[in-house]
């Protein structure tokens, strides 16, 4: 049986069971009915209430403050925080396993959070650059990187503003093969400086095309709660194909349902490769 199950969804929230405990989240996609009964939903282990941008989590039962489940060939630290994430994005293990076939040698990845990406390139051998604003999420992703037996892994963990980053690695002349962004919506650097993805997001873009290397393997953005298409994504990884050749696609992340072929959509993604 899998670590991690989509029970359920509806009126706007997951019912979800990470390892040995069941949790009800809000989520905006769920616009149908559930299917399961509401027994099975107020029978849940917690439950996060939205208030504000943030929000307050309710224990039908005494949890643990963070537990470990395998998922996708690694091991996850679970803790609920006050913005609902859990520290794992199910929906992610499709990309997980489309960067570690790329084989790039040297990645960067860009609001890196609890570092699902940055494990699956480093478990095939690549050299990994992890950059988060938040100190929290790196110590998280570096956990679950010992977690995973991973420590001795060639991986830079990084706490900075992913703006400021990037202009310091092209003036020192840094290449990467492989690049991975996750670019919030909305957020705060290390220093509060202010990141908003549509001011944002195509200077970032254009300063990541001078970062990677005269042969490089990928680019891959991921997208949730921005809004955007995944077309909008595809086309900003186009200016690749003038300088690179390759081919970009793109689509939607979505989770099943258990026991049911309902999709949960979890966020779009676009990718650009050499292949």
């Amino acid at each position: 049986m899998s670590e991690y199950e989509l029970l359920d969804s509806g009126n706007l929230e997951k019912l979800e069971r990470f390892g040995p405990y069941v949790l009800r989240r809000p989520d905006p996609q769920a616009l149908w009915e559930p299917r399961q009964s509401s027994i099975l939903w107020d029978t849940c282990d917690a439950w996060f209430e939205r208030k504000g941008e943030k929000g307050t989590w309710h224990f039908n039962k005494e949890l643990p403050e963070g537990w470990e489940i395998p998922y996708g060939g690694f091991t996850f630290l679970i803790r609920p925080t006050s913005f609902k994430h859990v520290g794992l994005f199910p929906e992610q293990i499709e990309n997980w396993e489309w960067v570690a076939k790329q084989k790039a040698k040297n990645v960067l990845n860009l609001f890196a959070y609890t570092g699902g990406a940055t494990l699956a390139v480093a478990s095939v051998g690549a050299s990994v650059t992890h950059v988060d604003a938040s100190k929290t999420a790196v110590e998280w992703a570096r956990k679950n990187a010992e977690l995973s037996g991973l420590t001795d892994a060639p991986v830079r963990w990084i706490v900075d503003d992913v703006m400021k980053f990037v202009h310091r690695e092209i003036k020192r002349g840094t290449r990467y093969d492989g690049i991975i962004l996750d670019p919030p919506a909305f957020g705060h650097g290390p220093k509060d400086e202010l990141w908003k993805i549509e001011e944002d997001l195509v200077p970032l873009m254009q300063k990541c095309r001078e970062l990677v290397s005269d042969t490089p393997t990928f680019v891959l953005m991921n997208g949730y709660a921005s809004g955007y298409s995944h077309y909008a994504f595809e086309h900003l990884l186009e200016p690749l194909l003038k300088t690179h050749g390759g081919s970009v696609e793109g689509g939607e992340l979505t989770i099943q349902e258990k026991e049911s072929t309902r999709l949960l959509p979890a966020g779009i993604y676009a990718r650009w490769t050499a292949n």
